[in-house]
């Protein structure tokens, strides 16, 4: 399976870095996988509604760039379904399954991803109702992702 995870912004803090540096080779053994950065939009603050959705549609444009036809989009949204780590490895495998070879995880900016993302998603993902830094959340995706090949191969791991 390949595993592309298409983030907007770029990762400035080392320990970030090497979190995703761990689990990216960790993953190595159950996937491929890519992660692509797009560069984000200067966003001041007290924007308006307009100058908001200026900056997620240059964004989104971005991302939607570099999506590879026919792959199946899994956006991580606030307003997404929540899952469980088990019943995130139950959906990687059923997309296996059903013989999806190419998911692309989402990962908006501090604004978030534009209506025409929102909209091409297949699969709309939150982790929480809260709120976190962007760059966190790929260290967070990329654990889940991991545990989730862990719990589809019935290898141990952290409950």
């Amino acid at each position: 399976m390949n595993i592309k995870v298409i983030a907007v912004g770029k990762i400035k803090e080392k320990h970030m870095v090497e979190g995703i540096k761990e689990y990216s080779k960790r993953l190595s053994r159950y996937c491929n996988l890519e992660i692509i950065e797009v560069e984000d939009e200067k966003a001041p603050e007290n924007l308006s509604e307009k100058e908001i959705n200026i900056i997620k549609n240059k964004e989104g444009n971005r991302v939607l760039s570099k999506i590879p036809l026919n792959a199946y989009i899994i956006s991580l949204e606030i307003k997404g379904k929540q899952l469980s780590s088990e019943e995130l490895a139950r959906k990687i495998e059923d997309l296996m399954i059903g013989g999806i070879n190419d998911v692309v995880f989402i990962i908006g900016g501090s604004l978030g991803l534009s209506d025409e993302i929102i909209q091409k998603s297949n699969f709309r993902l939150s982790f929480s109702k809260m709120t976190f830094p962007h760059q966190l959340m790929r260290v967070i995706l990329l654990e889940q992702v991991y545990r989730g090949f862990r719990i589809m191969r019935g290898e141990p791991y952290h409950k």
